[in-house]
C-alpha cells in the first residue's frame, strides 16, 4: 500500500511540474509579446519623428536601443532584456544601418501558435521564439486585405526593401552592457 502512494504521489507530482512549466512559459511569452511590441512601437515612433517635416526615403533607425530612452523624447520607458532567453535581444540590422528590429536568442517551441495582436500576427505558426521578429516596418501590416478580399498565404515583402517577412535583414547581437 505505502509503495502504491509513493508512486501515485510521484506521478501527481511529475504531471504538476509539467504544468507549472507550462505556466511558466506562457507568462514569459507574454512578457516578450509586451517588451517586443514596446519597442517596435518605439523604432516606429523614432523613425517617423526624426523624418517630421523631412522629404527622406526609407526609414531612419537608432544605432542602439538606448537611443531610444533618450531625452527629450524617450520613445521607450527603458532598455529591456529579452525575457525567453534572459539575456540581451538579438539586433535585426537595417540594410542602411541602425537597428530595425529585435529578436529572441531562445529557439524554444512557442505555446501560443495563433490569435496574435495585429502589428504581429505574422508570428502565427512560427516554430521558435527566434522567428519571432519585433520590426518597423512590421510584416504584419503587409499582410492586411482589403473588405472583402481573401488575404494572400504568405506575408510580402515591404516594397522597394530587400527585407524578407520575419526578418531576412542582417542580425547582430546586442551590445548593451
Amino acid at each position: 500500500m505505502l509503495m502504491f502512494v509513493i508512486v501515485l504521489i510521484g506521478m501527481a507530482t511529475t504531471v504538476a511540474v509539467k504544468q507549472w512549466k507550462v505556466v511558466v512559459q506562457r507568462d514569459l511569452e507574454a512578457d516578450l509579446l509586451a517588451k517586443g511590441s514596446e519597442i517596435q512601437t518605439a523604432l516606429a515612433l523614432y523613425s517617423a519623428t526624426i523624418k517630421a517635416g523631412r522629404v527622406m526615403p526609407g526609414e531612419v533607425y537608432p544605432q542602439t536601443l538606448a537611443d531610444l530612452t533618450t531625452l527629450p523624447k524617450p520613445f521607450l520607458r527603458k532598455v529591456y532584456l529579452d525575457p525567453m532567453a534572459r539575456g540581451e535581444w538579438e539586433y535585426v540590422r537595417a540594410p542602411t544601418g541602425g537597428i530595425m528590429g529585435v529578436r529572441s536568442q531562445s529557439r524554444a517551441t512557442p505555446v501560443r501558435q495563433r490569435d496574435f495582436p495585429l502589428a504581429v500576427r505574422h508570428f502565427e505558426g512560427r516554430g521558435t521564439y527566434y522567428e519571432w521578429v519585433f520590426q518597423h516596418p512590421s510584416p504584419a501590416f503587409g499582410m492586411i486585405a482589403p473588405p472583402g478580399s481573401v488575404p494572400s498565404p504568405a506575408p510580402q515583402s515591404t516594397p522597394g526593401s530587400s527585407i524578407s517577412p520575419g526578418g531576412g535583414a542582417q542580425v547582430g547581437r546586442s551590445t548593451q552592457g
